[in-house]
């Protein structure tokens, strides 16, 4: 069996609305409700043998919610990871109109938020820098280089990058190449890769060659891989996943998983779970193992990535 480990994002943990192909079960979208949603969903996730826990400040209450849990569980082998780069501006409006998070790849920016997360010390392990794009020029940006360099000096820190949107191989690629007296600045590289998106395949493989850390995000393509009359497009792909969940005796969601796990296997793959049902529907691609036709079947299904991510920003919040 692969390596990989499954961790918890708590993108849709910490805000009322998110980017995803998702019905709303519950709808009490209260700060309260939420954080003792976040709080279950994380006691389960330990409870399950999860380690590994990754947030940002963007995702509303959510780095102060895995803040609280932290402190109050005092569990001594937890992980985690936050970024920098994006300040969520939604303010807890459901259905709020325009952006609900505001990118800033400024040494200002990465000052004010490192203020904040570094109360996650010392179970923080990774820092990030939060959709990393070339257009933003964060990788030429010596002033927030060299301080993402003084941190991980100084408090030991694993230094990452997230990546998203068609250019994620020249963004990683970029990234690579950034060292400090001869050590690569970069220890982590978290992706987007799944059935659909599948182009960062080569690069991620390299780095996990020279032992990077590689955490793969959107493993579910937001929702994308379960059936949806929205996505006629799919069909074929749809029928195939059932076809393999019915074989495994698992959800569409675990054969994705797997997917991932035995084509990539990457460092971590983290779990998008909202509620603790999902999440153990998710934690079932530990199971079982996709046999190599079945592999190549479902490596067949990649789109080409300026589709996916078109129809990625087509999605809408809810």
């Amino acid at each position: 069996m692969s390596n990989t480990k499954i961790g918890l994002g708590l993108a849709a943990l910490g805000r009322p609305d998110y980017i995803n192909v998702r019905s709303n079960i519950s709808t009490d979208k209260s700060v309260g409700t939420f954080k003792k949603n976040a709080f279950k969903v994380l006691d389960k996730s330990y409870e399950l043998g999860i380690r590994d826990f990754d947030v940002a400040p963007s995702y509303g209450l959510g780095e102060e919610f895995l803040l609280e849990w932290n402190n109050t569980r005092h569990y001594k082998d937890v992980n985690l990871s936050t970024k920098f780069g994006y300040t969520y501006v939604a303010n807890w409006e459901i259905g709020f109109e325009g952006k609900h998070e505001v990118k800033e790849h400024s040494l200002s920016k990465l000052n004010e938020q490192w203020e904040i997360s570094k109360a996650l010390l010392p179970k923080l392990k990774i820092y990030q820098i939060h959709s990393a794009t070339l257009d933003s020029g964060v990788l030429n940006n010596i002033d927030v280089l060299s301080r993402l360099n003084e941190l991980k000096q100084e408090h030991g820190l694993k230094i990452g990058i997230t990546s998203s949107g068609t250019e994620q191989v020249k963004i990683i690629k970029e990234a690579s190449k950034v060292n400090f007296n001869g050590e690569d600045l970069f220890d982590s590289y978290q992706a987007t890769f799944n059935i659909f998106e599948q182009s960062c395949f080569a690069i991620l493989q390299q780095l996990l060659s020279k032992d990077k850390t590689i955490i793969i995000k959107e493993a579910l393509a937001n929702g994308r891989v379960f059936t949806n009359s929205q996505f006629k497009n799919y069909n074929v792909i749809y029928n195939y996943l059932e076809t393999l969940a019915t074989k495994y005796k698992v959800g569409i969601d675990a054969i994705a998983l797997r997917f991932v796990f035995d084509h990539l296997e990457p460092t971590l793959i983290l779990s998008g779970a909202s509620n603790t049902e999902h999440l153990k529907q998710n934690l079932n691609a530990l199971n079982f193992k996709l046999l190599p036709e079945e592999i190549t079947n479902l490596k067949g299904f990649a789109v080409l990535p300026k589709h996916y991510w078109l129809e990625r920003s087509n999605l809408a919040w809810n």
